[in-house]
């Protein structure tokens, strides 16, 4: 609190100071410089290493991507299967209403041969389509050596 003091040589002051929100406030911009500084030090660091790294001219070029980069995809239908290679779609309708799994593993062992480093596999199924057809078409996806299956969450396309 200010008191006011009245003195022969005239008024004297004896104020006090609260210092509560000017630590308060202190306390919040250091806590601003710190997280600033970390962030801009990592950012540093990661730029530090792409754009200022010197290019010398025995770097090797990145060889192309694998073929294990092509998309493999499964879709299980009322109509039968659909395999699909990259850009390429193979059509496997039933036979006698059953879906045609010899035809496919033929397809898929070619595959196989032409996409040696190839493992993963992708799976989509109709929602009409009994839960065994799928189990089905990952068993045939398994013994073709496709062996880190996915099943998408999205239905078939047409």
């Amino acid at each position: 609190m200010a008191q006011v003091e009245e003195s022969g040589r005239g008024r004297s002051t004896n104020v006090d100071v609260n210092l509560i929100p000017f630590i308060d406030l202190m306390s919040v911009l250091i806590t601003f410089l710190l997280i600033t500084a970390v962030w801009t030090q990592v950012s540093m660091i990661q730029l530090g290493s792409s754009i200022y790294g010197k290019k010398t001219t025995d770097q090797v070029v990145p060889p192309p991507p694998s073929t294990a980069d092509i998309a493999l995809r499964l879709d299980v239908k009322n109509a039968g299967f659909r395999l699909i290679v990259g850009t390429e779609k193979f059509n496997f309708p039933k036979v006698r209403n059953e879906w045609d799994v010899t035809e496919l593993n033929k397809r898929l062992a070619l595959v196989r041969n032409n996409y040696k480093d190839k493992t993963d596999a992708t799976i989509t199924v109709d929602n009409e389509v009994p839960y065994d057809k799928l189990i089905m078409g990952m068993d045939t996806l398994l013994q073709a050596g496709f062996v880190a299956v996915s099943v998408a969450t999205t239905e078939a396309e047409d």
